[in-house]
């Protein structure tokens, strides 16, 4: 018996939409990546794009479990010497929601050409409105 390896114009992608209100980052986080990569389907082949495209609406209502809001940092460094920036998460999410629940889910796909691929098929939106109702979302169960 042979197996079985999926073809870039064989994959059937579909469109997902997903609440983040009251989910815990990390575990949204991982769910959305699964989604996004393709393990989710009978057909996953590693090394080809079998992955859907996700909508995550509410992101500034995402949750940080315990003190890690106020406790976990984010840091981002120029290159420059004494160019260190940091700032806690809670700071983070009330700035950019959008990129909290993108940079949770991108660190969570592989890290080449083919992960940025996979990342460019989520769609972060901070209320609960977005704009690809014609693409006919389902909603991801959790």
């Amino acid at each position: 018996m042979k197996t079985y390896s999926a073809k870039p114009n064989e994959v059937e992608q579909k469109w997902f939409v997903v609440s983040a209100a009251g989910k815990p980052l990390g575990r949204l986080a991982a769910r959305v990546a699964t989604v996004l990569r393709g393990k989710h389907k009978p057909v996953f082949t590693p090394h080809v794009d079998c992955g859907d495209f996700v909508i995550v609406v509410d992101a500034e209502q995402v949750l940080l479990t315990g003190n890690k809001a106020r406790k976990k940092m984010r840091y981002t460094h120029s290159g420059y010497p004494g160019a260190l920036k940091a700032i806690t998460y809670e700071q983070f999410i009330a700035e950019a929601p959008e990129k909290v629940v993108l940079k949770a889910v991108e660190g969570m796909l592989p890290h080449t050409r083919l992960g940025r691929k996979m990342l460019t098929k989520l769609r972060v939106y901070k209320g609960s409105a977005h704009p690809h109702e014609a693409q006919r979302p389902e909603p991801m169960e959790f």
